[in-house]
């Protein structure tokens, strides 16, 4: 079987660069018209939502239940926009996903330039810990009763609304105002000890782990303000707690999707789980990104993201031609992981790396290879990493989980 699927990414090598030519063709038409019939129900259902709060809350709760579709589609837009691959014009791309991240509340620049790290280490289980930010059987073993009960409990599906307030509505306002509150004591107390040392030089030296470069935190600051603006614009026009209700509901429960979403494309049983050492990019793309089995109606709100095989071969491949691009290589295909809705909760359950045996594994399979057999799990070989990488990747890791680090919340 092993050398089977090898056969399989060995001939995806030989024809990747013929099948990227092929899909990855932008069509500003194609383009516009998705971003045109995910923008407009989104602001029709969010009028809609809130408005009928005063006809019927069963009304208002089906409006938002649209609502939250047409949020997660916009999130899912967003993220082609970062890939560069929604429209052919990279200014197009940059301006409709700074809009787009207005409307789920992601700093869509910042976010991006993080996501790509988790492209060029997808399957690397080193280097990049996924949206679940899993621990190692090596990290795992090290924690206490309480902390192994804690981390478990944090990663059920019912705690994903709260990580996903967390992560569109909390963290993206609050790491931008408290990191430039401390840019701002930092200016200032250099500056009075320092009078004559230029203030952008001062600027230069301050050291934050809420943005890497000057032009992330520029668009973290213009997505805060633009949605500050509009929702002062709209606690002006709206009842105040019908407007609250509604948007905090709506992102919170988008942001949930979105985030179980990401998660079982790459937590799944038997998902490609490599060390640094030996990891192949095409074998992660094929065994370590699954096949998502959506309905129809479920493909179109995700943007056909459950094709994520096709994504991880290529970024460069637009939404719209995902399926394409899969129904006509389906001999390239045939050993992706299919995860079908049902399997999502028991997907989920995948949130300890065995670094040992480079696989993901559940708590009970923990409990059973090693708890029970702690003389087993100390015969095995530890494969451990450069510190200086382990270091660099835990910054990244950072950087680039789904749930913030901050949040200590993940779904």
């Amino acid at each position: 079987m092993d050398s089977i699927k090898q056969s399989s990414v060995d001939t995806l090598k030989r024809q990747k660069n013929s099948l990227i030519a092929e899909f990855s063709k932008r069509n500003s038409m194609k383009a516009s018209l998705q971003v045109l019939s995910t923008v407009i129900p989104y602001f029709v259902l969010f009028y809609a939502a809130i408005k009928s709060v005063e006809v019927s809350y069963w009304l208002s709760a089906f409006f938002t239940s649209l609502l939250i579709l047409f949020i997660l589609r916009v999130f899912v837009m967003m993220h082609d926009c970062g890939h560069n691959a929604l429209f052919p014009s990279a200014k197009a791309n940059s301006i409709v996903g700074f809009f787009l991240g207005v409307l789920c509340g992601v700093p869509q620049y910042v976010w991006s330039k993080h996501h790509d790290y988790h492209h060029a280490t997808n399957g690397n289980w080193d280097k990049y810990r996924g949206p679940l930010s899993v621990k190692s059987v090596d990290e795992y073993e090290l924690l206490t009763a309480k902390e192994k009960t804690s981390f478990a409990k944090q990663r059920k599906i019912y705690m994903a609304p709260l990580a996903g307030f967390l992560y569109f509505i909390f963290n993206p306002r609050f790491s931008w105002l408290k990191g430039s509150v401390q840019l701002g004591l930092f200016v200032a107390k250099e500056k009075f000890s320092k009078p004559s040392k230029p203030v952008i030089e001062i600027a230069n030296e301050f050291e934050t782990g809420y943005w890497s470069t000057w032009p992330e935190y520029r668009h973290m600051a213009a997505n805060n303000l633009v949605l500050f603006a509009l929702v002062s614009a709209s606690l002006m026009y709206f009842d105040t707690s019908s407007f609250l209700v509604v948007y905090t509901f709506a992102l919170s429960l988008a942001g949930a999707l979105g985030i179980l979403l990401f998660s079982v494309q790459h937590n799944f049983e038997d998902s490609y789980a490599s060390v640094n050492e030996g990891w192949d990019y095409f074998r992660a793309a094929i065994e370590g990104t699954s096949f998502l089995q959506l309905p129809a109606w479920l493909n179109w709100f995700t943007a056909d993201i459950a094709f994520h095989h096709v994504h991880h071969l290529s970024a460069r491949i637009p939404n719209y031609e995902l399926k394409n691009c899969h129904i006509k290589n389906q001999q390239l295909f045939t050993d992706v992981p299919r995860v079908r809705l049902r399997d999502v909760p028991s997907s989920l359950n995948y949130i300890i790396w065995d670094n040992h045996q480079n696989r993901l594994i559940t708590v009970k399979m923990y409990e059973d290879l090693y708890a029970k057999n702690q003389f087993a799990q100390k015969e095995i070989p530890s494969k451990e990493s450069d510190p200086k990488e382990h270091k660099h990747s835990k910054k990244k890791q950072n950087e680039n989980n789904l749930i913030p680090p901050t949040a200590k919340v993940t779904a």
